[in-house]
This record gives C-alpha cells, structure tokens and sequence, in this order.
C-alpha cells in the first residue's frame, strides 16, 4: 500500500474516505514555515529543561517529550484547533458522540542515534473496542521535515480493519516522509511508531490526538494547562481542552445543569 498524500487545498471528504480505507492520510505544507518556527521556538525551552524526564523503553532514550503543549506554546492552539483538522475529526468521531475534546498533546524531539520505536495502537489505552467505532484520530504535525533518515513515523496501513489480534511486520510499514508544515493523520486503532534517526541533527514534531466526548481524556487538561491560561484561549480551543459538557448528563455542575 501507498501512504495517501494531499496537498493543502483537498476536500476533507477526499481525506477521510482515505482514512476510512487505509487508517492514515498525509496533507503536505498544510501551514507555513513561520508558524512551525514559532511552535519550534516556544518548546525548545521546554524540551531542554524536562524533555528528557519521559524516557523510558517504550519512549526511547535518544528522544525528548514535552506535554501540556497549550501551557507552553500559544502558537500551537492554531495547530490543535485547525480548520481541517476540526471538519477531518468531526467526520471520524461525531458519528459516535456528541462532541469530542484533546486526548492529549505531545511534542517529540528525536535525536540523533534514537532506534525505531515499538509499532503500538494509540486507542490501546482502553480495554476494549468496537468494531466500526474509532475511539480517537492522531494529528501529527511535523514541525521540521520529516525524512527516511531523520525518524519519520513508521504506518501500517490497513491496521484499523484487522479482525484477529496480531503483531504487524515489517513489510507492511510505510514511511510518512513529509516537509515541514504538514500533517499526517491517522486513526488510534492504527498501528505506528517513531522512526529511527540515522541523521546527524534532530527532527522535532507535535502529535495530538482527539477522543471521544465521553470517553476519560489520556491528558488531564483542566490540572495541565493552567485556569488563567486555558481562559485566555477562544472558547473553541477551551472546549477542546474538555470545557464542556458531552450532552445533559456527562460534566454538568451546579451553576449549569443543562451541560454546555
């Protein structure tokens, strides 16, 4: 299989029944350079100073990470709420709720000598799953070139539509090589991974991923991203944060019992 690409003035209808089909989707240049710098410049303090608490096996130990990315760069709320992301995750999710919020936002710097990252489902983090139901969509933005040698993401297409549990191969992995300012988006059930960097610089990226309304978000946002920080934001992004009701029953409080 060939991993989908589009250019940055495709029919979001185009983009997901590409989803549908293979599970991923590349938009290429979807936003400007000078935006990615700004992304780029606002983490690179938060990178230096604790991305390298994450570590682990899983993580990697040649890659730094950097959560409560709305704490930390105003400039990303352009990425997290972008116009074809929100119509691409309306498509996916609002069949299966009311609305949807962040599941959680996640810059990742992979350095120079990182070895490919274990293929994983992001949706595993619940136990259980339905046929024909996605219970999130990932938007992973590179925020620098993404190439072969530098770490791109590692896709199985076709992954969501597996009926048996199993673990993929190597033959059925594509490469979403994209330049700086585009976006690959692909379903939680699908299987994926941080590339090996084989470069001799890092390669930085923003994954955010959308869950559900109903569903507990991976990311507490309301204890991450500070009140006076989250209040500064329009209300769009404030309701993707979880400031929100999903319907009558689902987080009403007191002072508005008809939910949000």
């Amino acid at each position: 299989m060939i991993l989908p690409s589009f250019e940055r003035n495709a029919s979001s209808d185009d983009i997901v029944q590409a989803l549908r089909e293979v599970g991923a989707a590349v938009v290429r240049r979807l936003v400007d350079r000078a935006t990615m710098a700004a992304v780029a410049a606002e983490l690179r303090p938060f990178f230096d100073s604790e991305g390298e608490l994450p570590q682990s096996d899983f993580n990697g130990y040649r890659t730094l990470r950097v959560s409560g990315i709305l704490a930390r760069s105003r400039s990303a709320a352009g990425l997290i709420a972008h116009p074809l992301v929100m119509k691409v995750a309306d498509a996916v999710l609002l069949p299966h709720c009311i609305n949807y919020r962040i599941g959680s936002t996640t810059g990742i710097e992979i350095w120079p000598g990182e070895a490919q990252q274990r293929l994983h489902r992001d949706d595993a983090i619940y136990p259980l799953r339905v046929p024909g139901t996605e219970w999130q969509i990932s938007a992973n933005w590179a925020i620098e070139d993404f190439t072969e040698e530098n770490g791109a993401t590692h896709v199985v297409l076709g992954s969501h539509l597996w009926t048996e549990p199993r673990d993929p191969n190597e033959a059925e992995q594509v490469r979403a090589v994209m330049p700086q300012g585009s976006v690959l988006f692909y379903l939680g059930s699908v299987w994926h991974g941080g590339g090996a960097n084989r470069s001799d610089r890092p390669r930085m990226g923003l994954v955010n991923t959308y869950s559900l309304g109903w569903l507990r978000q991976e990311e507490n946002q309301y204890l991450t991203i500070p009140r006076d920080v989250a209040e500064r934001y329009p209300e769009e992004v404030r309701r993707l944060m979880g400031y929100q009701g999903h319907g009558r029953l689902l987080g009403w409080y007191p002072d508005n019992p008809d939910g949000y």
